[in-house]
Order: structure tokens, then sequence, then C-alpha cells
């Protein structure tokens, strides 16, 4: 059982491991009874809660606390004299041309930071050791002041552990009521700001997301469920719910990183290699890469402006989803999000009191969906309730008719799906056209062929459930282990065994966690990978190491220097092969691999006939546009645009110039025509 719980609906995947069958189910999420939901939403399943095997759960809690940021007050525990590294950050300015600009808010105001005597070199030498009386000094303080969690961040504690531990000892003793991170439980990398910043923002939330997955589990048990729990990272893998309490930071990006894993799992299945992954649910589209076969990762990542160190998969976010509001700015202009009116009070059709329109509403207004059939018909949606909101925020104050106020609302949010693409691609000198494009989550259908169409990709992938892809894609998800160590050495003076005796501890830490979900030695998957760069050089460039190059003599070095070289050819179109290198940071992982789930095979049947004619919105005014029920159609069956498909959960628009064709798992493939206009 996979379950996902994003900002607007809760969505459930269960497989059947006898017979294959694959069960989906939606809930709406509400923030405040997430646990109610999630367990209303198992109770609709086939099964009892007890008979389930094994549950994983991805969700957007940690991350929803970080942007509306509702964490608890956290203190900070610095070394002397590194007080407001939270505030001087890295000195940069985003917006240069903004001379109003305001940095991002510290969560952690200057009175609520303390430092304590103690100092490390960057190579771990103590050169000072630890005032111990000055740490339960400093606690006793920042609790006084009402700190309800402590973060810990000493310099270079990255090279030598030894005196964060000991602080966090001190202080867990002397305050059991208040939650401790130390940076080093959390990341061994150096970078002082980003490693503060992640130890800031785990310790925020840690709290909130330890009582909710506490919850969980409680009532799980209390259902007849009494096996592990295990949670989606941001990385793509899986981890148990214990270490996802105390390291919430892993999990932020756990929904759309679903989606990514079954794009990827789909891809292979259908031959693709180079696919654009497009989330769009009620709140965000998440856009990702899959370049020749290999999801595209990256070691650190921003939440509301905030850095955060950590391997991840490179997804770029942006707030346009089914829930996203249009309004009017100061200028006049029109503009889709990022706000979202989420499940409650949801868009002006829902009819729970919402009174802005959104993306949904104009999906309404022009004819794409039907308001008797919105979530197999379990909710009936107010086509009057859209107009009124429309036409009172948008149409009227713009001069427009209420159908182009609709139409201008969808080009704007295809227009900043189409951005966030371009981010992705072009900006780093990709082109889109040589990808195909799997669009998913619950909007993912309704703008597929648009978005695709923007970016002149000429081929999408739309999937089965593609509501629910994102916990298929949590269904499909490996146990992993990252392990990270800085060691910054000139190449040229590095020795092999220093490096194999680095990866190798690492691969050991690593192996040490996966083995305790069950796994044995022989069944564990291993990489390395350094992280590279020129002498002088500030960035670094990942290098994956072959496992043979570890045990093959003198041959690391020269083939590690060939691949950085290589790598960085590809990347800037010029590499030095004979200058010096550096190698910053070592780096092991190691998976437990599950039996990936399959689609069963699309049941024969004759090809379907559309269920009625309606007229829908294209381009210059209204169409009479066929409709087909999803579970209808036939493998091969091809049908032109314009046309509708629905299903339970999700509506598919082919757009004039677009045909969909199904095949033998159910995907809907839609392509562009020659006779597009």
């Amino acid at each position: 059982m996979a379950v996902d719980v994003g900002g607007t609906f809760i969505d459930f995947v269960m497989l059947d491991e006898a017979s294959g069958e694959l069960v989906i189910e939606k809930q709406p999420s509400t923030s405040s009874k997430l646990v109610e939901e999630f367990l209303t939403g198992l109770g609709r399943l086939p099964v009892g809660i007890g008979a389930i095997e094994r549950i994983f759960h991805g969700t957007t809690v940690a991350i929803n606390t970080i942007l509306q940021e509702r964490g608890v007050a956290v203190g900070l525990i610095t070394t002397g004299g590194f007080r407001d590294v939270l505030a001087l950050a890295r000195g940069g300015r985003p917006e240069i041309y903004n001379l109003c600009y305001e940095p991002v808010r510290s969560l952690v105001p200057r009175d609520m930071r303390a430092e304590v005597r103690e100092r490390i070199a960057g190579d771990g030498t103590i050169i000072e050791p630890l005032d111990e009386a000055g740490v339960l000094a400093a606690a006793g303080l920042l609790v006084g002041r009402g700190a309800e969690a402590i973060a810990i961040c000493f310099l270079h504690s990255y090279a030598n552990q030894e005196h964060e531990r000991r602080a966090a000892e001190l202080v867990r003793e002397a305050h059991p009521g208040v939650a401790v991170t130390a940076s080093s439980e959390l990341i061994t990398e150096w970078r002082e700001y980003e490693r503060t910043s992640t130890t800031v923002l785990n310790t925020y939330v840690q709290p909130g997301f330890e009582r909710y997955i506490g919850d969980l589990v409680r009532n799980l048990r209390s259902h007849g469920y009494d096996r592990p729990v295990a949670l989606m990272q941001s990385n793509g893998g899986v981890i148990a719910e214990h270490l996802a309490a105390r390291k919430p930071i892993r999990t932020l990006e756990s929904g759309p990183a679903g989606g990514v894993i079954g794009a990827a799992a789909l891809a292979a299945r259908l031959g693709h290699r180079d696919v654009i992954c497009a989330d769009v649910g009620g709140t965000s589209y998440d856009v990702a890469l899959i370049e020749d076969g290999q999801i595209l990762e990256r070691s650190e990542t921003a939440v509301a402006g905030r850095p955060i160190l950590g391997p991840t998969i490179d997804i770029v976010s942006i707030g346009a989803g089914g829930g996203s509001i249009a309004w009017i700015d100061h200028r006049g202009v029109l503009q889709v999000g990022p706000r979202s009116a989420g499940a409650h009070p949801g868009p002006a059709a829902f009819g729970l009191g919402g009174t802005e329109p959104t993306v949904t509403d104009a999906h309404l207004l022009l004819g794409r969906i039907d308001p008797e059939r919105f979530l197999g018909s379990r909710m009936r949606l107010s086509v009057d309730a859209a107009a009124a909101a429309m036409r009172s925020k948008i149409a009227g104050p713009l001069g427009l008719s209420v159908e182009e106020a609709a139409a201008g609302t969808l080009a704007i949010a295809e227009t900043s799906m189409t951005y966030a693409i371009r981010a992705i691609t072009v900006e780093r000198g990709l082109d889109p056209r040589d990808f195909v494009m799997y669009s998913y989550g619950g909007g993912g259908g309704l703008f597929a062929a648009a978005v695709a169409g923007h970016c002149e990709v000429g081929k999408v992938v739309v999937p089965r459930a593609p509501a629910n892809f994102s916990a298929w894609g949590i269904l499909s998800s490996d146990y992993r282990e990252d392990a990270v160590l800085t060691r910054v050495l000139p190449w040229e003076e590095t020795r092999r065994a220093e490096v194999v005796k680095i990866l190798t501890s690492l691969a050991d830490q690593a192996a040490d966690q996966v083995a305790q979900y069950g796994f044995t030695g022989d069944s564990l998957i291993t990489t390395f990978q350094l992280d590279m760069r020129y002498a002088g050089q500030d960035a670094t460039i990942p290098v994956p190491v072959e496992r043979e190059w570890l045990d093959s003599g003198d041959a690391l070095l020269p083939r590690v220097r060939e691949s950085f070289v290589g790598a960085h050819r590809r990347l800037y179109g010029h590499g030095a092969a004979d200058a010096d290198l550096e190698l910053v940071h070592c780096r092991a992982r190691v998976v437990g691999p599950v039996t990936e789930p399959d689609w069963p095979v699309w049941t024969p049947r004759e090809p379907a006939q559309p269920r009625e004619i309606r007229p829908v919105y294209f381009g210059q005014g209204f169409t009479d546009t066929v409709i087909y029920e999803r579970d209808a159609l036939a493998t091969g069956q091809r049908v032109p645009g314009p046309a509708i498909v629905e299903e339970w959960t999700t509506t598919t628009v082919v757009p004039p110039g677009w045909t969909l064709e199904i095949d033998d798992l159910g995907t809907m493939i839609i392509t562009r025509t020659e006779d597009q206009p």
C-alpha cells in the first residue's frame, strides 16, 4: 500500500501481489485532520487495514510546515563568533535590480542564538576543547526564552563530530522535553551556512513531524496494522518511520519524488530514455528530468529561499496547480498562483465556501470537466458558483466575458508551466524537443498536450491512474541510504588507498542502516561517487566511480581524472586534461531493492464509442467534442482531437491537432499530428 498525502488530496494505491490487481482511492486532505483522513481513505479499500503487508508513505507535512512557517520556536547554539551565520548567508543578492530587496527572514531570531567556546580545525584537529558549562548555560538561556527545540551547529563538525555529539548529549540530559538536532547527525559535509540552515530547518519541523508520525503509527496499530511504515525521501528512496521522525528534512520532496520514480519505471518499460516528468497537483507543478535513463539529482536544494544540503531528485517546483487562485495585481494584470485554495475551502465550484476563482474553476467553465462526474460523482461541482467567482474577481474588472477570463487563467498557468520546463531543459543546454513528456497528477491530463505544445514536445504519455501516479511510484521505491564525507585534497597528492578506505567506510555506514530493514549483504546495491573540481574553482562535478576501479591498482586516479574531464567538456564545452584537480566530497549510496509492481496488461476489448458529445472551449470558442470513458478504450484505439477522456479521478484533454492512442498497458500516448493548426 502506498499513501501520498498532498496539499489537496490524499492518494492511495493498493497492490494485491497474488492477483496483480491495483486499487486506487482518493480522499480530500485537511492539514488539521491528516491522520483521520488517512484512515478514512484506507477504510474505503476492499481489505482491512490489518491485512496490509506494508505501507509506503509520502507526505507534505515537513515542507508545508516550512512554507507556512508553522514550526516550533528554535534556539541555535554555535561556535563562538558564528552566531550570525544565518543572517550573513552568502552575501549574494538574488534580485540585483530590486532596491527594496529584503533577504529571507531567519527562522531563528538573533536573541534565540547563543555561542559557546570550542573550536575544531578543518582537518578535524581540536584547537579549543568544548566548554561544557557554556553549553548548559546557552541551552538554559534559550529554553528560558521559549525555545521548544535546539539546533547545534559547530564549525567544521563534519570533520570531527566529538564536540557536537557531547553538546547534544548535555542538552538532552538537561532538557529532556526539548527536541535537539546536531548538524553532524544530518550531514557531514562542509559549507557552514548551508549546513546551519539545514540543521535549523530540520529542528524547526521535527517536533511536529514526530507527533504526526507517532499519531499515525498509533492509530494504525489500533486498527490492526503492526508492521513498519516506510517514508518516502527526497532522494527517491524510502526509510523507516523512526528515522524519518528524527530527520524529516529528508522527506521534503517525497511526493514529487515518488512521481519521478514511477515515471522512470514506466519509461524503462516503454523504452523512453529521455523524459520530462511533469506532476500537476492541487497546489504545485513539479518538473524533473530523466536523461539517458538516469534520474537527475543534486546535492543541494532550497525551500522558500532557505538552502538544504542532502541528495535529492532535481525537481523544479512552481505554485501552479488545480487549486491555484486567479487574481489581479496592483497593475491590473491577471496572475495565477502561487496561492492555492487547497481542498478546503477549495475552488469556488466545490461549494465549500471558496469565493476566489481557481484553475479548476476555469477548466469547468470551459467544458473540460464534467460537473456531474467529478471524483467519480462523489462531488457535484457548481458551474454557477465558478462563474460567479470568475465574473466578480476577474472578468468584470478586466472587461472580459467569463469564458475569456477562464481561458486567460489557463493560458497563464500553461505559460508558468512552460517556463518551469524551460528552466530545467533549455537553461541547461538541453532541447525539450528531444524528450518525451510524462504528465500526471490530478491535473496532468488537463494540461499535458497544451504545455507540450508550448515546449514543442511531440509526444506526451499519460499513465494509468495519473492522479495517483506519485503514490504508485512510491510503491516502486527502494530503501536507500546515502553517506557523504568532505575531504578536500589535491588529486595528484591523493593516495588510492585513502580514497578506497573512505568510500568503503561510507558504504559500510549506509549498509548498516539499510540492513535494519531486513536486507542482507548479498542483496544490497552499492554505488560510489567523488565530487571533483579544478583547483581554484568553487563548484564541483559528480564523478561516478565503478567498483572495479577501487580494486584496479593504480588505475583509480587516472580513470577518475578522465571521467571528470569528459564531464566538464560535456557541461561547459571545454576541459583541460592535465590541469590540477581537487577532491572535495566522497559519497556512497546503498540500496535495498524491493519488488517493483507492474501494471496489469490492459484487458482486450472492442474499440469504444464516445459516451457523449458536449461543447468544449478550444482557442477562439466552443467546439463540439467527443467524450470517452478511459476504462472503455481498447488497446491500439486511436482518438483524434478534439476529444476528452474521463476517468473517476481525473480528465485528459486531447486538443485539435493531437491524437491519442492506447498501448497494451492502458497508457495514453498523445502525439502531435501534421494537421495541427
